[in-house]
């Protein structure tokens, strides 16, 4: 009755694509305003891409039962800048109105935590109002990846959402542990994969591209780097160091007062910098400055794509294109494809046994902000 069709839009590199695909759905259309985006999604996975700019247009898109998709994020995430009137922001209302305009059997929504408490909670409307509005059935949650089997923390926003039925919120596969209250919840459970579980078999990193697999190579480190580097243990950051070797701006941000919790420029308070990651373990959330931030568990160097991509879930026949830069921008911003599929495989599940609607009104059915 419903085939497993979808519409994946700000689709990046194609993580959330990678789990979909996985899970038994077949994409129907890819898009992003991206060149490097598409080109690494095209080459790992079809033709079926577009490069529009979705804040500019609405493109002629064929009708899916499913739309996925994770507009960018970087106006309201704690990692980087945070304004209100990034117009990056106004791409969340984009991805309602798309979806209550080709009205799917179902949608999935992902974003960053900030997604939630940015602008008095703004956004949350700008997602919800229109879609309830139009019928649709949601659950919306913060979720830590690393509950899902992803060898990371990464709090994510999850809405997951059924025109005229209530879908499953997928229970967590994992217990986290790690970081702050995360093994508080899902105790019972499997403990997530350490950084060494998912990164120890590979081969030693080249320092000349493209590395085997791809990706797997490093720049060495020399000077105060190096320096820092061995000063380093497992779960230490630039705050442990001695003076002499903290970087020049570590004071003055370290001393830098914040007024409200999420300033204009950057997020303040004293800052990590550096940090050796812990080898037993599940990683720090790999951002676009994990080569400059994170040191190997044990071998003084920054780590490797390979490693951040695995990290990510990423198979090592994922090909990702352009820059250095470029690259790793990509593998941060993407949805782990394990969490996609964990995802996506209840919604299959879901829709193989619907029966029709039976339900007339669009509702919130749960909203969990704090168990990650």
């Amino acid at each position: 009755m419903y085939p497993l069709t979808v519409v994946d839009l700000f689709c990046g590199a194609g993580g959330l694509s990678a789990g979909l695909i996985r899970a038994g759905f077949s994409i129907l259309s890819a898009i992003d305003k991206d060149p490097v985006a598409l080109t690494t999604y095209t080459k790992n996975m079809g033709k079926h891409t577009t490069c529009i700019d979705l804040s500019m247009h609405l493109h002629d898109l064929p009708k899916p039962t499913v739309i996925v998709g994770g507009p960018p994020c970087q106006g309201f995430s704690s990692a980087g800048m945070r304004h209100q009137s990034d117009e990056r922001n106004s791409l969340v209302r984009r991805f309602s109105s798309i979806v209550a305009h080709l009205q799917p059997t179902a949608f999935i929504f992902e974003n960053v935590e900030g997604f939630l408490t940015a602008d008095r909670g703004r956004y949350v409307f700008d997602l919800l109002e229109p879609l309830i509005a139009m019928g649709y059935r949601i659950h919306l949650r913060k979720i830590n990846a690393a509950n899902y089997g992803v060898p990371q923390h990464r709090k994510r926003v999850i809405a997951i959402g059924g025109l005229g039925w209530n879908p499953s919120f997928p229970e967590p596969t994992h217990a986290a542990y790690g970081a702050p209250g995360a093994q508080l919840i899902y105790g019972s459970l499997p403990r997530t994969p350490t950084i060494l579980d998912s990164i120890n078999d590979l081969p030693p990193p080249a320092m000349e591209p493209p590395g085997t697999p791809q990706g797997h190579l490093y720049r060495a480190l020399e000077g105060l780097d190096l320096l820092r580097a061995q000063a380093l243990k497992p779960g230490q950051t630039m705050r442990d160091l001695p003076m002499h070797l903290q970087h020049k701006s570590y004071t003055r941000r370290a001393n830098r007062r914040v007024m409200d919790g999420t300033p204009t420029d950057r997020r303040g308070g004293a800052p990590t910098g550096i940090r050796r990651l812990r080898p037993d373990e599940p990683s720090k959330a790999i951002t676009g400055g994990a080569l400059a931030e994170f040191l190997h568990p044990l071998e003084h160097r920054s780590l490797t794509l390979r490693e951040c991509a695995r990290l990510q879930t990423f198979p090592d026949t994922f090909t990702f294109c352009g820059t250095i830069a470029q690259q790793i921008q990509l593998i941060a911003n993407a949805v782990p494809p394990r969490l996609a599929e964990i995802l996506t495989r209840q919604l299959a599940l879901d829709i193989a046994n619907l029966n029709g609607k039976s339900e007339t009104e669009g509702a919130l059915l749960s909203f969990v902000p704090t168990l990650s």
